[in-house]
Formats: structure tokens, C-alpha cells, sequence
């Protein structure tokens, strides 16, 4: 798959729910209204429209949400999606909170994952306490160390933020760097309304990485994944920093993906509304109309997105956890 731009398309991050059992004030609202089952896409249908995607030229699905491992028999999703590994399918990965790895960490590697990205923005109980507005920060830790002894690799997702977990992010680099974890910083993206002041918030990872290298020696790396992520080697620990930019230092013109919700709409872009619904394609209009609208959403993805961190508004209405984080 080839956008009008030229960009391979080959990366799909895909929503299996928008529901969460934690409240992160970047992300939603704390009284979230969250879609009726019957909206969503059953797992059947995931499956059917992940083999059409893998015979077009898709190498890696990531899963998401909300939370992806709150719904009630995702192990099965990702068996299923497993077995396609080897078979054009490259690697089934997924994002999580990490408060339901201590239960399913095990099953996730035996299913094909590999890696899995935790989000953990801190590392002060209480102060995970108010971010998440849940009291789960040893679920989280719990979690984290479940998928280690898994033999998942783990890469630890954190948004930093201004005046919230700036004076913490060395830390949290070290105790990545101590454990073998890998640790990507992301700037807060302008997507619905949450209870943060995202332009006091806003923290650009420029300035960061001046402030990290205080501590540590960064060196520029070759790894790359599927993600935006710019990747830095840590001397000091042998692990690596990831950085996403998408404010300070955009990244689309090298963008391989779409993302796709939970109840079927694909979008081509986090920052735009331009997308196509597939639910009513996959339960009736068989591989062609499917083609069809597929082709229509990367005829109009756009170049870039349009987060502009300046506004008083949101880029969006819709929340983080709606599109797939």
C-alpha cells in the first residue's frame, strides 16, 4: 500500500477497545463515556481484516486501545494473529498500562509477541497516583517485571511533560538503563480535552536530550522501529532512548502507517479526521469494496499532521484513547 505521497504503508496500529482502566489526565477526561460493545469490531472481524492487511503488504500490527488488555479474551485475538507470523506478517506487538501483564504476560509470549511498550510517566507512587487518577502503580511494576520474566523486551513509553515529570526523567532513564529497558520520551499530543495545560505542559525533547546529556552520553543510533521514534544508545547503559517529536520536530514525511479504531474507522492520520469506515464494509461488502475504501483513505492521507501546541483548543475532539494511543 503507497499513499499520494509515496509513503509505504506497511505499519497498522490497531484499537481493540477505547476503554481504560486507568483515567491519565493527558489522555481523557476522568468521566469518560465509552462505546457499547455492539459498536465495536469482533474479534473475527479484527482477524478477517488483519489477513486482508497482511496480504496487502502489512509487516507489523501493533495493538491498542484505551487499554488493549482489558478486553475479555484479547490472548485468543493474538493467538490468532500470531500464527500469521512467518506468513507476511513480521511482528505482533502491543502497546499497554501494564497493569494486566502480571496475568497475561506469559500467554502474550506464548501467543508470538515479543516486545511489548509499557506507558509509566513516573516513577513516584504518589505522583502516578494523581497522573492516572488510579491507585495501580505496583500493578504497573508488577506488570513490567511479569513481561521480563516472559522474555518480553520492554520498552518503557513515558510523556514528558513541564512542571509534572521534568524533574524525574533522568531517573526514570537510569532505572530503564538498570533493568535493560529501553525508554522512549513522547511530547504531549493535542488531542481532545483532558485536564492538563497543554501549552504550559509542553516540554520540547530538545530540550531534554541537552538536559540528559548532562548525565548520560547519547549517541545516535541505527535501530529503528515501525514507530516515529528517533533513537539515541546510552553509553552509560547499554540501553537506548527513543525519542517522539511530533510537535518539536516533525516526523511524516517518512510516516508508514494508519491507524485503525476499535469500531472499524480507520484513520490515515493521528491529527486529522480524514478517514473511511470499514465495520459495514467487513460485515458485507466483501474483499473488493474493502480494497475500495482502503484505496480512498491512502489517496487522501495527508502529507502531516496538524498538531499546533499555540492553540487554545485541541487539534481534535476526539481523545487519544478513541483513535488508538
Amino acid at each position: 500500500m503507497r499513499d499520494a505521497h509515496g509513503r509505504r504503508i506497511d505499519y497498522i496500529r490497531l484499537s481493540v477497545t477505547d476503554r481504560c482502566n486507568l483515567r491519565c489526565t493527558y489522555c481523557m477526561a476522568e468521566e469518560m463515556e465509552f462505546l457499547p460493545r455492539r459498536d465495536l469490531l469482533t474479534f473475527e472481524e479484527i482477524e478477517t481484516l488483519a489477513r486482508h492487511l497482511v496480504g496487502r503488504g502489512v509487516k507489523r500490527i501493533r495493538l491498542t486501545g484505551g487499554e488493549p488488555l482489558v478486553r475479555k479474551g484479547i490472548v485468543e485475538l493474538v493467538e490468532k494473529l500470531g500464527a500469521m507470523l512467518g506468513h507476511g506478517l513480521e511482528e505482533v506487538t502491543l502497546t499497554t498500562n501494564g497493569t494486566r501483564l502480571p496475568d497475561m504476560a506469559e500467554q502474550l509470549f506464548a501467543a508470538g509477541v515479543r516486545r511489548v511498550n509499557v506507558s509509566l510517566d513516573t516513577l513516584d507512587p504518589a505522583r502516578f497516583a494523581r497522573l492516572t487518577r488510579r491507585d495501580a502503580f505496583e500493578q504497573v511494576m508488577q506488570g513490567i517485571e511479569a513481561a521480563r520474566s516472559a522474555g518480553l523486551a520492554i520498552r518503557v513509553n513515558a510523556v514528558a511533560m513541564r512542571g509534572v515529570n521534568d524533574d524525574e526523567l533522568g531517573d526514570l532513564l537510569a532505572w530503564c538503563g538498570e533493568r535493560g529497558y529501553d525508554l522512549a520520551l513522547i511530547e504531549a499530543m493535542p488531542l481532545g480535552d483532558v485536564a492538563v495545560d497543554r501549552r504550559q505542559a509542553h516540554l520540547p525533547l530538545d530540550e531534554v536530550r541537552r538536559s540528559l546529556e548532562q548525565t548520560f552520553t547519547l549517541l545516535p543510533s541505527l535501530h529503528r522501529t515501525a514507530g516515529p521514534a528517533r533513537y539515541f544508545d546510552v553509553a552509560e547503559t547499554g540501553t537506548r532512548l527513543g525519542m517522539i517529536t511530533p510537535l518539536s520536530d516533525n516526523f511524516c514525511a517518512a510516516c508508514n502507517r494508519i491507524r485503525i479504531a476499535a469500531t472499524g474507522t480507520v484513520y490515515g492520520c493521528l491529527g486529522h479526521d480524514q478517514k473511511v469506515e470499514l465495520r459495514d464494509i467487513i460485515r458485507t461488502g466483501g474483499p473488493e469494496a474493502l480494497d475500495d475504501a482502503l484505496d480512498r483513505l491512502l489517496a487522501g492521507k495527508p502529507a502531516r499532521h496538524d498538531f499546533d501546541i499555540e492553540r487554545n483548543e485541541p487539534a481534535l475532539a476526539r481523545h487519544m484513547s478513541v483513535t488508538g494511543g
